[in-house]
């Protein structure tokens, strides 16, 4: 067993070892074409071919696997795989016009494409239609069988039929025939036809109409009667009977339905008779109908009756034609029209209802104070057992207007236009408001809907003149009510502002505090803001209830010179800025006065210095010159010359500068130093200005050293 998986692996990787190459087949589709044999017009019956050629060029003598596909339109109607160069071929036997459309072919060779373009086939003629119908004679609403065929025609087909020229029926079918079941109506002969249309979107073809056939429709039973009594000269209050009866029945097993009826209303029902009887009154004045039904036939007879009014219907009416809460007003109930020949004007009574809320004047006359809210009032005019009720009247008493409120809408800002306001909360509209400045009539204005405002617009020149302003509401004849004074803040804007430096200008050093003081005229609360040219973002922003403030910055240093300026805006929106201040921050007195002193100071220790160097330079030049001539006199000689020497100036002591070595300089050693014969003793701590000035002297590396 494994062995055999052994040699199973190895054949495998063998196969597909990468080094292998199987050689494919090469080829190119070259070129694909579509035509339609034996036109692209053709009449309907034409045995229609469909034929897509594709050239295709390989390199082997394998054939192929072709892939064909015919679209009409963008919908796929034939699929065909070939193994043979030879051309596809769709046939279409006795074309119908349903085969008219645009025709595209494609090709698919083991992955390689091609299509041809769309060609178009229009097949023109359509078959006449055939209807047939299951009766030639039939009663009344008789249901009638119809069936139309377009012979021979596919696809999609709508069918029409026709009464007399007229559409009766119509309707959508999956094959190439339509069935349909329709009754008549009216009695007669008709003429019925049929015709079709088959769709081919967004086009439809419309076919001939087909053969005539001809319906007999015979009438079942012929109108009921229909009897009214009075005939004529009917009043109100008159009693009115009503007979609905049948004639002609052809076929008494026939079951009959009677319905007499007044518009919507139905009066009675029943079999072959049906009665009624009522009182007439005007509203009763119209159309009467009998009705009868026998299975599905119906047939009505119809009289129309006219009513005279005894009285008309009562009219309320108000007057003033506006009242306001709780004062006088009249109600007048009347019937404009009554039938003199039957009535006199005594013998209608009035009424209003509710009763109790007016008081009776005279016949249909009521008076009394208008209540404080809506009431709805109706009269009721009474004669000979008539009664009818006027339409209802809504008295809606007015409301005296209040003491308006004035206002200023929205800010007043002097010297632009403000908007005053007047309004009263209470009041029915329409309400008079008029503006008054120190009792002079300045505008007046009218309300009329709740979303309307009185509204004025005025200009003053001085903050004190919006308090003259006073406000009148008025929504009747009689005097109108004033508000008070308007009492409102005018706001000023802001002018002339000015940046105040301290300390001044020619006084600011380094160290300081400096102090910017913007100032404007104008209506706070004021916003500030402090800037520094170069710089868009302010560096202090500050919003002062009074007409000023400060920015101080501690601490001043040569970074803060510069120019600065100021900007300030109230609730005016009107921003104004101050005129630009240059700034130069010095350097203070003491530091210059320091400075000076310290370079005159410089000055002085280098002058110092320069002089010490000089004398002490020739100093020792005389030192090494005795010190020389010492020693090359004998002993004797140099012990009395010393002794005289020291004789005639005992206090001074020579000795010899010299420049330790870095050895002895590092260790701090003093010791002798011999030059030649003669020895000199160290003479530091005896002198201290001597050992100052060597000190001095030892700090300069520039001085001649002895050498013997």
């Amino acid at each position: 067993m494994g062995l055999l998986l052994l040699l199973t692996s190895t054949l495998l990787l063998s196969y597909y070892h990468p080094g292998i190459v199987v050689d494919a087949q090469l080829f190119t589709i070259r070129d694909i074409t579509l035509s339609i044999e034996p036109s692209t017009d053709v009449p309907r019956g034409t045995n229609v071919t469909v034929r897509c050629k594709a050239i295709v060029s390989s390199s082997g003598q394998e054939v192929l696997n072709h892939k064909y596909i015919i679209y009409k339109g963008s919908q796929e109607i034939y699929t065909k795989n070939s193994s043979t160069s030879e051309d596809l071929l769709y046939l279409l036997p006795e074309a119908r016009i349903s085969n008219t459309g645009k025709y595209k072919c494609s090709l698919d060779i083991e992955g390689k494409h091609a299509t041809t373009e769309f060609k178009e086939l229009r097949v023109t003629g359509l078959s006449k239609p055939v209807l047939h119908l299951n009766k030639g004679v039939v009663n009344e609403e008789e249901e009638v069988m119809a069936r139309c065929t377009a012979p021979g025609e596919t696809g999609s087909i709508y069918f029409f039929f026709y009464k007399d020229s007229q559409v009766i029926l119509e309707g959508e079918a999956s094959s190439n025939q339509f069935e349909a079941k329709f009754r008549f109506s009216t009695v007669g002969i008709h003429k019925i036809q049929c015709a079709y249309s088959v769709l081919l979107m967004p086009n439809s073809f419309k076919s001939e109409g087909s053969n005539t056939v001809t319906v007999s429709v015979k009438e079942l039973f012929t109108p009921p009667v229909l009897e009214i009594l009075p005939q004529s000269k009917i009043y109100e209050g008159d009693h009115l009977s009503f007979l609905c009866t049948t004639r002609n029945l052809l076929d008494s097993s026939e079951k009959v339905h009677l319905y007499l009826s007044h518009g919507s209303k139905l009066l009675n029902s029943g079999g072959t008779k049906v009665n009624h009887s009522m009182v007439a009154l005007a509203k009763d004045s119209g159309e009467f109908e009998c009705r009868q039904e026998i299975r599905q036939v119906v047939k009505e007879t119809k009289k129309t009756i006219s009513v005279t009014e005894l009285f008309s219907a009562p009219t309320l009416t108000m007057s003033p034609a506006e009242v306001f809460q709780r004062e006088y007003m009249t109600l007048t109930c009347k019937s404009e029209r009554y039938a003199s020949e039957r009535l006199t004007g005594a013998e209608l009574m009035y009424t209003l209802e509710p009763p109790d809320s007016l008081i009776p004047r005279s016949p249909g006359v009521f008076s009394g104070k208008a209540l404080p809210y809506d009431f709805n009032y109706t009269c009721v005019a009474r004669a000979k057992g008539i009664v009818k009720h006027s339409e209802t009247l809504t008295v809606r008493p007015k409301v005296s207007v209040s003491n308006p409120k004035i206002s200023v809408y929205g800010r007043a800002i002097l010297g632009q236009s403000i908007k005053i306001r007047c309004h009263s909360d209470t009041g029915s509209l329409p309400i008079n408001y008029t503006l008054w400045k120190d009792y002079q009539l300045e505008n007046t204005t009218t309300v009329k809907l709740p979303t309307q405002e009185a509204v004025f617009t005025v200009t003053i020149r001085k903050p004190e003149e919006l308090n003259k302003y006073m406000c009148e509401a008025k929504n009747k004849q009689k005097d109108g009510k004033l508000s008070q004074r308007l009492n409102a803040t005018v706001i000023v804007p802001l002018s002339e502002p000015t940046l105040t430096i301290l300390p001044p200008i020619s006084d600011i050093s380094e160290g300081q505090v400096l102090h910017l003081i913007c100032g404007t005229k104008g209506t706070p609360p004021v916003t500030f803001k402090f800037y520094r040219v170069g710089n868009n973002q302010p560096l202090f922003t500050d919003t002062s209830q009074q007409n000023y403030t400060s920015y101080n910055v501690t601490n001043l240093s040569k970074e803060h010179s510069g120019t600065y300026y100021c900007e300030a805006v109230n609730p005016a929106n009107n921003v104004v800025h101050t005129e630009r201040v240059t700034i130069e921050v010095r350097l203070p007195l003491w530091k210059k006065a320091m400075i000076g002193g310290v370079c005159l100071l410089v000055v002085l220790v280098l002058v110092v210095v320069v002089c010490v160097l000089y004398f002490k330079s020739k100093r020792v030049r005389g030192v090494r010159t005795a010190v020389s001539v010492w020693s090359e006199r004998p002993p004797e000689a140099a012990n009395d010359e010393e002794s005289s020497v020291v004789s005639s100036e005992p206090d001074v002591e020579y000795t010899e500068v010299v420049h330790p070595q870095p050895a002895d300089a590092a260790r701090g050693v003093a010791g002798h130093h011999d030059y030649g014969s003669v020895e000199y003793a160290e003479l530091n701590g005896e002198r201290p200005e001597i050992s100052h000035h060597l000190s001095e002297v030892n700090n300069y590396q520039d001085l001649p050293v002895p050498v013997d």
